[in-house]
C-alpha cells in the first residue's frame, strides 16, 4: 500500500536546517526572519478571554457558539465591507493551513479534478491537491486557465510571498470569470489588517461580488493579526452551498475548533486597538528592513502589503541565502514558493525589535 506521505514533496523547511546552524554560529546569534511566525505578546484582553474559558470540560461544536459567529459575521460586515451575512456564511476553522491542506479532500475531488493557484504561492495549496490526488497548476491570469475540470481556484491577496496586492478591478474580473465557467473561488486574504501600499480588499465586498457571495469563500486567520499563530484560530465566510456541507463532513473528522480558543476569538474580532499597535510594530521594523536591505544591493519587488519583503540580488536565491546566513540572517529561498522565485528571498518581518536592528546593522 502506498503511504499518503509518498504523495506529498519534501517538506522545504528542512532544507534550511545547514543554513540555520551557520546563522546560529554568529557571536550575535541568529536572526531569524524565514518562518514569519509571530514574536510578540499575545493581547491581554486575548489571553484573558483564554483564562476566563479555561474551565470547558465539554466538547466544543464545529460550527462554534453563537458568540463566536456573531463576532465573525460583525467583523466580516464591519471590515470587509461584506453584506448580508449570517451564521451560515462563517465557519470557524482550526488554523488555516488545516483548511487549506485538506480542503480539496472535503470538497470530494479527486483524479481528474484540477486546482490552480498563482505562480508563487503558498506550497500548501500544492500539498492540498496532492492529497487530494487531484491534478495542480500555477498560473499567472487565472482567467487564462482552462475552466474544463477546474474545481477550485485560490487566490491570495496579499500574496504570501510577494505582498503583491490584485486591484479591486481585477478580483472583481476573476470572480466573473470563475461564476461563469462555475469555478469554485476561495481566496486566501490572511494578509489583509497588513496594507502598506495599498488597501487590500476582499473578495467579499461588494464590488467584487456584486453582492451575492455564490462561489466565493474567503479564508481568514488570527495568527498575524493578533499574534495567535499558537491558538490555531481561523475562519471562513462566503457561500453557504459551500461552507454547509464542510461543516457537516468537519462534524463527522471532529474537526473542533477548542473552547478557549473560541473564546479568545471572540474577544480579538471586538477589538480593533491591539490589531492597529501591532501594524504600527511591523511598519517600524519593515521600513528598517527594507532601507538596510536596499543599502546592502538588494532590490524589492510588490511588498507592498503583508509580513515580508521580496527581495533578490540577481542571483540564486541559494546563494543569497547562504550569503546572509554567514551574517547570521535566516531568510527562505524564493524557490519554496515555485519555480519564479528561485532568485528571490523572502524576508519575514516577525523578528523582535532589537534582532531587526541586529539585522539591519548587520546589513
Amino acid at each position: 500500500m502506498s503511504a499518503v506521505s509518498d504523495r506529498l514533496p519534501t517538506f522545504p523547511w528542512d532544507k534550511l536546517e545547514p543554513y540555520k546552524k551557520t546563522a546560529a554560529a554568529h557571536p550575535d546569534g541568529i536572526v531569524d526572519l524565514s518562518v514569519g511566525t509571530p514574536v510578540d505578546p499575545v493581547p491581554e484582553l486575548v489571553q484573558k478571554a483564554l483564562i476566563d474559558a479555561a474551565d470547558s470540560p465539554g466538547y466544543p461544536t464545529v460550527w462554534g457558539t453563537p458568540a463566536l459567529r456573531d463576532a465573525i459575521t460583525g467583523w466580516v460586515e464591519r471590515r470587509l465591507g461584506a453584506r448580508g451575512v449570517t451564521h451560515r456564511h462563517v465557519l470557524p476553522v482550526v488554523g488555516s493551513k488545516e483548511l487549506v491542506a485538506w480542503l480539496p479532500t472535503q470538497l470530494g475531488l479527486g483524479p481528474g479534478d484540477r486546482v490552480a493557484y498563482p505562480r508563487l504561492a503558498y506550497p500548501t495549496y500544492e500539498v492540498g491537491a496532492r492529497l487530494a490526488r487531484a491534478e495542480y497548476e500555477a498560473y499567472d491570469d487565472p482567467t487564462e486557465l482552462n475552466p474544463e475540470g477546474l474545481k477550485l481556484l485560490w487566490l491570495n491577496s496579499p500574496s504570501n510571498p510577494t505582498g503583491r496586492v490584485l486591484p479591486k478591478e481585477e478580483l472583481t474580473r476573476i470572480v466573473a470569470w470563475a461564476r461563469e465557467h462555475g469555478v469554485l473561488v476561495f481566496s486566501d486574504e490572511c494578509y489583509l489588517e497588513l496594507g502598506w501600499e495599498a488597501d487590500p480588499v476582499s473578495v467579499l465586498h461588494p464590488d467584487v461580488s456584486g453582492g451575492s457571495h455564490e462561489g466565493i469563500v474567503a479564508v481568514h486567520s488570527l495568527s498575524k493579526r493578533s499574534n495567535l499563530a499558537g491558538y490555531r484560530a481561523a475562519f471562513l465566510a462566503g457561500d453557504p452551498a459551500v461552507l454547509g456541507p464542510l461543516l457537516e463532513i468537519r462534524k463527522h473528522g471532529g474537526m473542533m475548533t477548542p473552547a478557549p480558543t473560541q473564546a479568545a476569538v471572540v474577544a480579538a474580532l471586538g477589538d480593533d486597538g491591539h490589531v492597529r499597535e501591532q501594524r504600527e510594530r511591523y511598519a517600524a521594523r519593515r521600513t528598517a528592513l527594507r532601507a538596510a536591505l536596499e543599502k546592502h544591493g538588494f532590490r524589492i519587488e510588490h511588498s507592498e502589503a503583508s509580513l515580508y519583503l521580496w527581495a533578490t540580488r540577481d542571483e540564486s536565491c541559494w546563494d543569497t541565502v547562504a550569503h546572509l546566513a554567514g551574517l547570521g540572517i535566516l531568510v527562505a529561498p524564493g524557490d519554496f514558493y515555485g519555480p519564479a522565485g528561485e532568485r528571490f528571498v523572502r524576508v519575514a518581518l516577525t523578528a523582535t525589535d532589537e534582532r531587526v536592528r541586529a539585522a539591519a546593522e548587520r546589513l
